[in-house]
């Protein structure tokens, strides 16, 4: 009742001002303030401060509020601990290379069965690489080859 009355008081008073400026000839001015003035109306015809006043006043509210603010941090601190596991190992929630290996060990490694002279014995030395003859010939084009182009395309416009 109270926040009724207040906001009825503050648009009869913003409605006074608008008349006062539209009497001063400043119409568009006039216009705007009693667009504002007609808000806090708006919103107690409307129901809106009855219900944000309900809000505020009842505690199993503010309970929801704060178990909505608990689950927040819960999810924020689970991302962060996560980006933070991702950027160390190079892998999300402790998976292998191809995510069917299983669950890794606390620091990324591999799964015990994985880490065992049978799965190393596996595959041989020499498969691990592929060879693809001339591949290995061809040379690496050195860092300021890579950058050329861009400086061709810099220098021309004399930066």
């Amino acid at each position: 009742m109270l926040a009724e009355t207040i906001c009825s008081a503050l648009a009869a008073a913003g409605l006074g001002i608008a008349a006062v400026t539209a009497y001063r000839k400043r119409f568009l001015t006039a216009a705007r303030i009693a667009a504002y003035a007609l808000v806090p109306a708006g919103l107690v015809l409307t129901g809106v401060v009855a219900w944000a006043a309900d809000i505020v006043f009842k505690p199993t509210v503010w309970a929801g509020f704060g178990v909505l603010a608990l689950a927040w941090v819960l999810f924020a601190t689970t991302r962060a601990v996560e980006r933070r596991a991702i950027g160390r190992t190079g892998q999300a929630d402790g998976a292998g290379a191809s995510g069917k290996a299983g669950k890794a060990g606390k620091a990324g490694r591999a799964p015990r069965a994985a880490r065992g002279s049978a799965a190393q014995d596996a595959v041989a030395p020499a498969a691990s690489a592929p060879s693809l003859g001339r591949s290995a010939a061809r040379p690496k084009p050195a860092a300021d080859d890579d950058f050329s182009d861009i400086e061709a395309i810099l220098k021309k416009h004399g930066i």
